[in-house]
């Protein structure tokens, strides 16, 4: 691979995840004035809208089972994650959230096993997983000093980690289409916005114009509408496209150090002693499972 076009984008991975860090911090703002569904939906409208200013162009799609693909990515990637991520900052820590999500390489490696001819697993893998997991299951303690499990939240944390290891295989799977990215993106997101309609009728959507117009309600919703949705899946999908599934993945790993330090500057979120453990082990999972990654992968190039 081209030296420059690798640097290119290792930088669209950096730039997506250091926003996307900082993303339940404002989740965790919005939700104190807005519903899982209601910010959901602004957010996303507001970057179908700023992509299709951006590249008007409609995208004709070659075959039509390759709509099911793009469907299965927004209602994966857009709906059911942020959907699944939003619920459980209602009840859980920020900061939870953050580390928790961040298991989503060992997921995304289990299914590019089984549905895209993937690395064949090996104890490593399985090693760094229950390292991780135990992380996790420290982490769940986090600010409370009677250690009471905040259950609900950071197991809908986990399940949204699962739901995105689903999206990046089909990401993965829509990139071989070889269409414009910011008109995949797009079509992701109209799918995405498609399957929340059900869930707007039955969740009572009435967002307040009040509160939309707040400043730092406004900020919020922009940063998240225009940077981490419009933004961010571009160049997440354009870091896939370069990099491959693989390397673009290990930068979820950044996600909950950036999570963690902005929720104590911001939100001013206690991180106790226990929980710093949980994510040290964490995040030592998720590295000793991609050491097996690259140590293969060298095997492979020779």
């Amino acid at each position: 691979m081209d030296i420059k076009k690798e640097i290119t984008g290792h930088l669209f991975a950096f730039i997506t995840i250091f926003i996307w860090g900082t993303t339940f911090i404002s989740t965790k703002i919005l939700l104190e004035a807005f519903s899982p569904i209601e910010l959901l939906f602004l957010r996303f409208t507001i970057g179908f809208v700023v992509l299709l200013v951006v590249y008007p162009h409609r995208l004709k799609v070659k075959e039509k089972k390759q709509e099911l693909y793009f469907a299965s990515a927004g209602l994966c990637g857009v709906t059911l994650y942020y959907l699944l991520e939003n619920i459980a900052l209602t009840y859980t820590f920020a900061s939870n959230v953050g580390v928790i999500i961040s298991v989503a390489p060992f997921f995304t490696a289990i299914f590019a096993h089984l549905f895209l001819e993937g690395e064949k697993l090996r104890a490593q893998f399985f090693i760094g997983f229950g390292v991780a997991v135990i992380g996790i299951f420290l982490i769940s303690f986090n600010g409370s000093s009677n250690l009471q499990l905040n259950s609900l939240g950071d197991i809908l944390a986990v399940l949204a980690a699962v739901v995105w290891a689903a999206y990046s295989i089909l990401t993965k799977k829509i990139s071989s289409f070889h269409y414009n990215t910011i008109q995949s993106t797009r079509r992701i997101f109209f799918y995405g916005l498609v399957f929340m309609i059900p869930v707007l009728f039955t969740a009572g959507f009435k967002p307040n114009i009040n509160q939309i117009i707040q400043p730092v309600n406004l900020f919020n919703i922009l940063f998240l509408g225009l940077g981490a949705s419009a933004l961010c899946f571009v160049t997440w999908n354009l870091a896939v496209k370069i990099l491959g599934a693989v390397k673009t993945s290990v930068y979820i790993y950044m996600v909950p150090v950036i999570t963690v330090v902005t929720s104590v500057i911001v939100i001013s979120e206690i991180i106790t002693g226990i929980a710093v453990f949980g994510i040290l082990l964490t995040l030592a999972g998720l590295f000793i499972s991609e050491l097996k990654t690259a140590a293969k992968q060298k095997e492979l190039k020779e």
